[in-house]
């Protein structure tokens, strides 16, 4: 009865319009947010970095904490939207912004990050494999994703904690990770690169995480001195994946190019986070590799990714901007005197 209630009191007004608003993949807000943050840091770009990470800490404080408002407004809605793979941004914004804080050496914040994902991650991943449709398209290469944020938050504290379970981990996590990506990708509907509308991206982007968690697993061996004669496998490993993470980019550049997709859409924030990633996995591969080229890359392109998300924040704010003042213009409409 008083959730009945609860849920009949958000039906209606600003907060139920603006609760109507949040996608069920609206982690990727924070995503897109956190990894541009961590391409800036990697750049020495430190204060404007913080600033970024902030931003993201916030947006994902604000998700969370209308989470169950989300729940009680419309049960079967929330229930569905959890099994939909866009679900699994839930568990790699967490683990995303969990490895930014742990960079700034902040390791509890990243130890509760990486419990916090992994706990979401074990409890959506059957209703989403339950649910699982095919042909794929973009957002569904997020289970790839999921695997890969986990390995890469988890090679990420194995450094500063000296845990080699954590690095071991890191290891299996990036392998699951990468079965997952070729699951997916055999069942993708290439036609996306057409049609799609900003997650399409994931395909590149997916492959981006990859080869960044490869890079800080091989940083993680060689702090622990781990893995041994393994280390140099993880060296072609990350610069094999990158590579064919930079052909992927060649092909989603051109797919815009033909197919220009100019209107808004919040599924532009799968873009937003492999343009962010595409910088981030450079400056762990140059670095693991020592490539200056790559490294080069990073530096240039951490801009573009940027870019993307000033472009793509401003359109999402105003979107709910205009969510709010539409439903207080029809308000203050039928209060009017006749």
């Amino acid at each position: 009865m008083k959730v009945t209630a609860v849920g009949s009191r958000l039906s209606s007004g600003t907060l139920g319009r603006a609760l109507d608003a949040i996608p069920p993949s609206a982690g990727a807000w924070v995503m897109g947010t956190a990894i541009v943050s961590i391409g800036l840091s990697l750049d020495g770009q430190e204060l404007l970095s913080r600033v970024i990470a902030a931003i993201a800490a916030a947006i994902w404080a604000t998700l969370a904490g209308l989470l169950p408002l989300r729940a009680l407004r419309d049960p079967p809605r929330f229930r569905a939207d959890a099994r939909t793979p866009g679900a699994l941004t839930a568990p790699i914004a967490t683990a995303v912004l969990g490895t930014r804080l742990t960079s700034l050496g902040w390791t509890w914040a990243g130890i509760a990050a990486l419990t916090l994902a992994a706990v979401l991650w074990v409890a959506l991943l059957g209703p989403v494999l339950v649910a699982w449709k095919s042909p794929t398209v973009g957002v569904s290469l997020l289970l790839a994703v999921s695997a890969e944020s986990l390995a890469v938050l988890s090679a990420t504290l194995a450094t500063p904690e000296r845990a080699r379970w954590l690095l071991i981990a890191a290891v299996v996590l990036f392998g699951l990770g990468l079965v997952f990506y070729l699951l997916v990708l055999s069942r993708f509907d290439v036609r996306q690169l057409a049609v799609g509308h900003g997650d399409h991206w994931i395909t590149g982007g997916a492959l981006g995480i990859a080869a960044l968690a490869a890079g800080r697993i091989h940083a993680a061996a060689s702090a622990l001195d781990a893995i041994g004669g393994g280390r140099s496998a993880l060296e072609d490993i990350a610069l094999a994946l990158w590579g064919l993470t930079m052909l992927w980019l060649l092909a989603l550049l051109a797919s815009e190019v033909r197919w220009p997709r100019l209107a808004y859409d919040e599924r532009r924030w799968s873009t937003v986070f492999p343009l962010g990633m595409y910088a981030a996995c450079s400056f762990a591969v140059g670095s693991a590799a020592h490539a200056d080229a790559i490294l080069a890359f990073a530096r240039a392109w951490v801009w573009i990714g940027l870019a993307s998300w000033v472009v793509v924040s401003i359109a999402t704010i105003r979107r709910l901007a205009g969510v709010v003042l539409t439903d207080a213009s029809s308000t203050a409409g039928t209060r009017a005197p006749r």
